[in-house]
This record gives C-alpha cells, sequence and structure tokens, in this order.
C-alpha cells in the first residue's frame, strides 16, 4: 500500500497553485473571449469578422517558431543548471531570434498578405508582426514569474495587458467614432481613421502586447550579458521535436479556420460569411480551454517538480481525474445551456447562430485535447519528445485530410468532425505509448463512464427540448440535470472531495 497522504498533499498544491495562475489567466482570457464574443453585438454580417479570423488563425502558428520551446525547455533544465546562466542564454537567444524572425516576416508580408486573402487589408500583418515580437519577448519572464512562484505580478501583469486591450478597443470603436462626428475639425479627427474598423481589435492587441512587455521589464533585467553555447546546444535538442509537436497542435487547432474559406466550395462572400460564423462557433467551444489553459500555467512546472517524488505516477492519475471531471462539468455548462448561448449571440443578427449544432462536438473534441496534454507528460519527463512529435504529426494528418475532403461537403459539421478525431487519436495514442514508457494507474473505466454520461445527459436534453423549445424550458431542464451530475460525483467521489482545498468543507462525511 502507497501512502495517501503525499499524494493529496501534492493535489492540494497543484490545485492551489491552479486557483493562483488560474484566476488571472481564466480573467484575461474570459476578458478577451467576451470582447470576441462582442463581435457579433458589433457587426450585424459575419463576412466582417474574417479577416480577422484569419489574422489570428496565422498568429498560433508563428508563435511557435518565434519561441521554438524555450518556456519548457525552461522548466525542464531549471533544477539542474545554473539559473542565472539558463535565464541569460535563453533570453540572449530569443531575443536575437525574435529580432531576425520580425524582419523576415515583414519582407516576405506581400507573400504572406496573398496567400492569406487579405489585399483589403495588407496593414494587418505588420501588426501581428509587431504583436508577436512584444508577445514572445514576454514568453521567458512570464516563465520565470511561474517557476519562483510569483504569482500576484504575474496576475497583475497577465490581466493589465488584457484590460489595455480592452480599453484600446473600447476607445477606438465605441468612443472615438461619435466623438469624431461631432467635432470634425479637432485633431483626433485628423489621424482617427473609422475605415480601419474591426483593424482596432488588432491595434488594442498591439496595445495590450506592448504595456505586458514594459511591465515585465524587471524580469528582462536580469538578463547577463552571458551566453553559453553547450548550454544553449543541450536545449535546442531537447525542444527542437517541441516545435513540430506546436506547429503540429496548431494545424490541428487552427488549420479549419485557417483553409476553411479557401476550400469551402461557395462564392467568396458566402465563404466569408461562413468563416465568421464558424470562427464564433468555436469560441463557444474553447470555453474549455480557458479551463485548460489555467490548469497548464500551474500543472507545466509541477509536473517536473512533481517527477522526482516517489508516487509521481499516482500524482498524475488523481490530478487527471479531478481535471476530467471539471472538463465534464464545463461540457454539461455549454451544452445544457446551448439556447442560452444562442439566443444571446443572435440578438443582433439570426445569422449568428448558424451551425450550433456543432459545438458539442469541438467542445468534446477540446476535452480529448485537455486529456492529451496531461498524458503528454509522459514524454516529456522521459525526454521522448520525438514521440510527441510523432502523434501530433499524425494528427495533423488526420485534421488535414478531413478538413479538405469533408469542409466542401458538410461545410460547419465537416471542421468539427477534423477536430473531434484529430484529438480523439491524439488522446488514445499517447495513453497507449504513455503506459507503456511511463505507466501510470489512470482510472480509465471511471473516467470514460464521466465522459460517456455528460455525452448521454447533454443528448437526451437536446431531444427533449427538439419537441418542447421554450428558452425557460431549457434552462430549467439544463440546471436540473447539472445539479443531479453535480449531486452524482459528490456521492461517488465524496472522500476524495472532501479533502480538497475550499469545497471539501462543503461536502458532508456521511
Amino acid at each position: 500500500m502507497f501512502e495517501l497522504q503525499p499524494i493529496l498533499s501534492s493535489v492540494k498544491k497543484l490545485a492551489g497553485q491552479t486557483l493562483w495562475y488560474g484566476i488571472p489567466t481564466i480573467a484575461s482570457r474570459f476578458l478577451g473571449y467576451l470582447m470576441n464574443m462582442a463581435l457579433p453585438f458589433i457587426f450585424k454580417q459575419p463576412e466582417k469578422t474574417a479577416d480577422l479570423t484569419q489574422v489570428y488563425a496565422i498568429v498560433p502558428f508563428l508563435t511557435i517558431l518565434f519561441t521554438y520551446g524555450m518556456e519548457t525547455a525552461f522548466f525542464r533544465f531549471y533544477a539542474d543548471k545554473d539559473k542565472t546562466s539558463l535565464f541569460s542564454t535563453l533570453s540572449i537567444s530569443v531575443i536575437v531570434s525574435t529580432i531576425l524572425f520580425s524582419l523576415g516576416l515583414y519582407f516576405l508580408s506581400p507573400f504572406i498578405v496573398s496567400a492569406a486573402g487579405l489585399q483589403e487589408h495588407p496593414e494587418y500583418i505588420t501588426w501581428m508582426i509587431v504583436i508577436l515580437f512584444f508577445d514572445t519577448l514576454s514568453t521567458l519572464p512570464f516563465a520565470v514569474l511561474r517557476q519562483e512562484n510569483r504569482p500576484r505580478k504575474y496576475a497583475f501583469v497577465r490581466i493589465a495587458g488584457i484590460v489595455i486591450n480592452i480599453l484600446a478597443v473600447i476607445l477606438c470603436l465605441g468612443i472615438l467614432p461619435s466623438y469624431v462626428l461631432h467635432h470634425p475639425q479637432s485633431f483626433i479627427a485628423s489621424i482617427f481613421n473609422e475605415k480601419i474598423g474591426i483593424g482596432y481589435y488588432i491595434i488594442g492587441n498591439m496595445c495590450g502586447a506592448f504595456v505586458t512587455w514594459l511591465l515585465l521589464w524587471s524580469e528582462w533585467k536580469q538578463v547577463k550579458l552571458k551566453f553559453d553555447f553547450g548550454l544553449w546546444k543541450e536545449v535546442m535538442k531537447y525542444s527542437y521535436p517541441l516545435i513540430i509537436v506546436g506547429l503540429g497542435g496548431m494545424i490541428n487547432d487552427m488549420l479549419s479556420r485557417l483553409v476553411y474559406q479557401h476550400v469551402v466550395d461557395v462564392p467568396q462572400e458566402q465563404a466569408k460569411h461562413e468563416l465568421g460564423v464558424f470562427a464564433n462557433i468555436y469560441r463557444i467551444a474553447v470555453l474549455i480551454t480557458i479551463m485548460i489553459q489555467a490548469f497548464r500555467m500551474a500543472a507545466e512546472p509541477f509536473f517536473f517538480k512533481q517527477a522526482k517524488e516517489e508516487n509521481a505516477q499516482k500524482t498524475y492519475a488523481r490530478v487527471m481525474k479531478f481535471f476530467v471531471l471539471a472538463c465534464c462539468f464545463m461540457f454539461l455548462g455549454i451544452g445544457l445551456y446551448l439556447d442560452v448561448l444562442k439566443w444571446i449571440i443572435t440578438l443582433k443578427s439570426k445569422s449568428w447562430g448558424e451551425g450550433m449544432n456543432v459545438v458539442l462536438l469541438l467542445a468534446m473534441g477540446n476535452i480529448f485535447l485537455g486529456i492529451y496534454y496531461n498524458l503528454s507528460i509522459w514524454y516529456r519527463l522521459t525526454n521522448k519528445n520525438l514521440y510527441g512529435a510523432a502523434i501530433t504529426i499524425g494528427g495533423a494528418v488526420i485534421t488535414i485530410v478531413i478538413n479538405i475532403l469533408l469542409i466542401p461537403k458538410f461545410h460547419y459539421l465537416g471542421a468539427a468532425i477534423a477536430t473531434f478525431t484529430c484529438y480523439l487519436f491524439m488522446m488514445i495514442a499517447s495513453y497507449i505509448l504513455g503506459q507503456k514508457y511511463y505507466p501510470v494507474p489512470y482510472a480509465r473505466k471511471k473516467l470514460i463512464a464521466y465522459l460517456v454520461m455528460v455525452v448521454l445527459i447533454v443528448l437526451a436534453q437536446r431531444v427533449v427540448v427538439s419537441f418542447y423549445s421554450p428558452l425557460w424550458f431549457s434552462v430549467l431542464s439544463g440546471t436540473a440535470l447539472f445539479a443531479m451530475f453535480a449531486y452524482f460525483v459528490m456521492r461517488v467521489e465524496r472522500k476524495e472531495l472532501q479533502r480538497l482545498p475550499f469545497i471539501g468543507k462543503y461536502i458532508s462525511g456521511h
């Protein structure tokens, strides 16, 4: 028998860290999410947002290249190397490469504009480069804050950046147009360009990225002009497979939005319309990824620290169980209140509600992605990152093939099937290989049962509301089913839930 208390103590610690890093991450991501979800209230026609969607489908791919696994490598080598030398070497590498990559992108921008179909707004690419520049330079300082357990500053900087972003957008889209209309001879009227329109979303992002970088200046001052070439080679050997993993992951996550309007078999205006709608549908589904991102902020350094403990695998198994339960509640929150979400986004125009039938497929696909992220710790800890790259490439092939084959025929549904199938494959492949090279005693049957249960609950409610569809009934039935599942989980997991921080004291021991 193994000692349960050290494992539970580790899970509690991770839960506390997830809250510390999760609250600012959730707050900042949710504020940004709300700003994006405001698009249906600002622009009546979804096609107006297509070019913005296209730009933000490109950014994640380039972010992987700009950062090339340095963040994960920093956590991996932090305990074994001289901390000052590690941070300085990696920082100098990132500074030099960021400057070179930014210049290269600037000279290639005409080609990118043409390939992405952004001829009407070529300036978007220049603004995108600026965002990438400052976001990349903020990566390692954020990693330092996480590694050194400095969540207060982490929270402040994260939230400050997104608040500046939002304020800039509100100023440019909500306040200045009216001011310029009533003060046409003012200095602001001479410099404000109302035609930029939705482009002010990108300008707001630029402002937020710059302010974030400024607020991390004290971390940058720790960089010494000392470059350890031997250490750099060792880090690059570890991190280069992570570039493949990252790029493959972005293909799986973003490809459907990147290629949608180029492969769907409809006129260009209709393609832009569908892309705008699909991007909005995807935003609803990825509410789950906000929680995944919050978890990741705390989990990445935690997993590496925990690896040396005697009961590490058992700790990982318990972390997985609580993670899957959290995802189940998120899935229910989306699925059971889907009619409410549809009502909200269609207040300005009914066209924004098209394709809502694929939200559940996308949401479950993103749960598989979260589970895969948890499972992937095996190849990071065993230095078998090439296996992770192979899994991700396999997922990318699936994504590419299904998107090309199904989007022309099934439109939104084809893209959703690609996402679901890709992440299902990656999750299963990582589990099988992980159990071979780094066995973790996951409660597989119980976790599958929970996932199947929430899917059946949501499908049952969707069938019922298809026959009787008042919004009040949908909300009431959804709330009742949500409460029933919560009660069931509380009964099944009572003993372990009692040991968790915060919620444990509210659960009866009888």
